[in-house]
């Protein structure tokens, strides 16, 4: 019978995560300067694989088998897990990149949403840059949760209420099938992060619960089906999706976001919580 390992990290292992979660959010800085009409995906998870290679790391999303690419690249109704290939990006697209690094056997994760600009349709540009503005809310909610939270169940519900908060009439879908999760070793861990509100209080946070927090979030239903190329997530209603995300650690001095250089200090400033370097 193997070993079971615990879901909390000491401050040294913490410390190990920080490199990997800033050449993640390097990897994705590189593909994000690029996002333009006429940009094919490819273009972009070549950029993000440039920068992780060049810093000595590896493309954690390479190590789950099966799957090939850098970076995961979804467009419009996609809202995750999307196949970088020759799908070329047009105006008023809405785009989620979501990449991670492995340093030193450490993982990073992190992911973001943009929406190209496009004149001819400023009542679409402008639907799903709130779309992705809410998101991007509740996942820095969610974060800051971490501050005072005492049980896990209370980020999700952090995420639900911004949501609920913000969303125009008559409200957004929150994916149910897909949640964020613990990483460290592996990208992957124990526990899962409902980005919505549960009855099981979960874990208890405290120092050592290292977390990659990602909300999923669509304009129309919450109900999505998986393409043909067993991957990429699409919503059934045909609506658009926006995916955030970042690892973030809870240490003895406060918390710390991993895949964001500044620690999360700017999106965490409208929450009242200011982050705290690893000791």
């Amino acid at each position: 019978m193997g070993l079971r390992r615990s879901i909390y990290k000491t401050p040294a292992q913490m410390r190990a995560m920080v490199e990997p979660g800033l050449i993640t959010a390097a990897a994705l800085d590189a593909a994000r300067a690029l996002v333009a009409p006429g940009v094919t995906t490819l273009e972009l998870d070549a950029a993000a694989s440039a920068v992780i290679v060049g810093r000595g790391a590896k493309s954690n999303f390479q190590m789950v088998r099966g799957y090939r690419h850098t970076i995961c690249t979804s467009v419009n109704e996609q809202v995750v897990h999307g196949i970088p290939g020759s799908q070329v990006l047009a105006p008023g697209d809405i785009l989620s990149v979501d990449a991670g690094a492995e340093y030193g056997g450490w993982n990073g994760d992190s992911a973001f949403t943009v929406v190209i600009p496009d004149a001819a349709r400023p009542e679409v540009v402008a639907e799903r840059e709130r779309l992705s503005e809410v998101t991007r809310g509740s996942l820095w909610a969610g974060i800051a949760s971490l501050a005072t939270a005492r049980r896990l169940a209370e980020v999700g519900a952090a995420i639900q209420g911004h949501i609920e908060a913000n969303a125009p009439e008559p409200g957004y879908g929150i994916l149910r099938e897909y949640v964020g999760h613990g990483i460290g070793r592996k990208m992957h861990e124990a526990p899962s992060v409902f980005n919505y509100r549960v009855s099981d209080p979960g874990p208890e946070v405290r120092p050592g619960l290292v977390l990659a927090i990602e909300p999923m979030v669509v304009i129309g239903d919450q109900a999505t089906f998986v393409e043909d190329d067993d991957w990429t997530v699409s919503t059934v209603d045909g609506t658009a999706g926006s995916h955030w995300e970042h690892s973030v650690a809870v240490h003895d001095d406060g918390i710390w976001v991993l895949t964001a250089p500044d620690g999360g200090a700017e999106g965490l400033a409208p929450f009242g919580v200011t982050p705290v370097p690893i000791a």
